[in-house]
């Protein structure tokens, strides 16, 4: 293996030195705004709450090769509250978008990136890249983005990947805390050391309690990701478990077989 130098994180991330970056962000599916990141299952025409998760519970069984689509914002700061319920909503509505497989957004509980202010964060799933093809080029979504998103946002940042394996359930259980993590690697890292990367990420599902579910893999849409190329998400079954003494031990030994300091 090659020698390694420094990383950036964001949510269940290592600093592992072949990369140049790594931003970890933490979610935490629970109401809005007060307590972050919450998800509860209602019509986007029966909002109670600026911040919904939905999805679409009949097209879960289906096998496929999941596409992750993970969003990032960087609301401004004297941001109107009212208009930040509108992103929200705005961008929940998208989940009745046909290539939407699931969708979930709002608000983002933690960060552990000193290059990251991001304040809000959307999941999405789809079939294929196509599917998100179409998701991106629907003239809702370009509208809520142009209308809603970006008259309020300093800065987004997307990150896509198919995922190693296929999430079941596609919907995350309700109450779910979720970690995201984006690496920046050197340049010219060969694959294997790619593929020693993917594989510590992939083991963190049998050594961390908690963990629902876990997907990661290798960006394929460079010009909006900031130079991040490898990304995971995994889904906790509560914000407790997520932030539990014995999970960040596991990924500490993780660090440290990897040559991170």
């Amino acid at each position: 293996m090659q020698s390694r130098s420094r990383v950036c994180k964001v949510s269940l991330s290592f600093s592992f030195p072949e990369m140049g970056s790594v931003l970890m962000l933490s979610l935490k599916p629970h109401t809005l705004f007060s307590s972050p990141f919450s998800r509860t299952f209602s019509s986007p025409k029966h909002l109670k709450k600026p911040f919904i998760s939905s999805t679409k519970p009949s097209k879960s069984s289906i096998t496929m090769s999941i596409v992750e689509h993970v969003v990032l914002f960087n609301v401004k700061d004297d941001t109107d509250q009212t208009k930040v319920n509108s992103m929200l909503n705005g961008l929940n509505g998208l989940a009745s978008l046909d290539p939407v497989l699931y969708l979930t957004v709002g608000p983002v509980f933690r960060t552990r990136s000193p290059i990251s202010d991001f304040t809000h964060m959307l999941h999405s799933r789809y079939k294929s890249k196509e599917g998100l093809s179409a998701y991106s080029a629907h003239p809702d979504h370009v509208r809520v983005v142009k209308e809603n998103v970006l008259p309020i946002c300093n800065d987004v940042m997307a990150v896509d990947w198919v995922a190693d394996n296929d999430p079941v359930p596609l919907s995350p259980l309700s109450g779910s805390a979720i970690k995201v993590t984006f690496l920046k690697l050197k340049e010219n890292v060969d694959d294997d050391v790619k593929s020693d990367i993917l594989g510590v990420i992939k083991g963190i599902k049998d050594g961390v309690s908690g963990v629902q579910q876990i997907t990661c893999g290798e960006n394929f849409s460079p010009g909006r990701a900031k130079g991040f190329s490898i990304a995971s998400i995994a889904f906790f079954s509560g914000v407790v478990e997520m932030a539990a003494d014995g999970n960040e031990e596991y990924v500490n030994l993780q660090n440290r077989r990897l040559g991170i300091i």
